[in-house]
């Protein structure tokens, strides 16, 4: 029996340009954490619940973070501070590294991007973004899920 997993070498961290009206690729991106769904829970349990347990309904998901590990580079650095800077979402997308080439998009606000600076080691630039609304899911990266248009 061989294994289907899939190694992370290989995908991608875009960003959505206006302008070009074209994904563009973020270099440097060492490591990609999320997203980091959850869901809430509402406790509907009342006096009258049976067999002693607690009684829950779905509440509101959220799709959590991203974040990325980064080498610092001062064209990263500026595109990314300045959409800190920004008010207003930006478009992401993560494709990643299997056969189907995967995608992920989803829209964010960058809410840090902190600087690690070593006498002993690379300058890094790790990035948090906070998703806003859904995560869609594209099989074709060659075109977009629905989100940009």
């Amino acid at each position: 029996m061989s294994s289907n997993a899939v190694s992370g070498v290989g995908t991608r961290f875009r960003r959505w340009n206006k302008t070009t009206s074209r994904w563009h690729d973020i270099a440097e991106v060492n490591s990609i954490t999320g997203p980091g769904k959850t869901r809430a829970t509402i406790n509907v349990t009342s006096l009258d619940s049976t067999g002693g347990y607690e009684e829950f309904i779905a509440g509101f998901r959220n799709a959590g973070t991203v974040k990325l590990g980064m080498n610092f580079t001062r064209a990263n650095y500026d595109l990314l501070n300045g959409d800190f800077e920004s008010d207003v979402l930006q478009n992401y997308e993560i494709v990643l590294s299997d056969p189907d080439q995967t995608a992920l998009e989803f829209e964010g606000l960058i809410t840090e991007l902190p600087l690690a600076i070593s006498p002993t080691d690379k300058i890094t630039c790790d990035v948090t973004i906070q998703i806003s609304g859904k995560v869609y899911s594209d099989l074709d990266s060659g075109g977009s899920s629905g989100l940009v248009p």
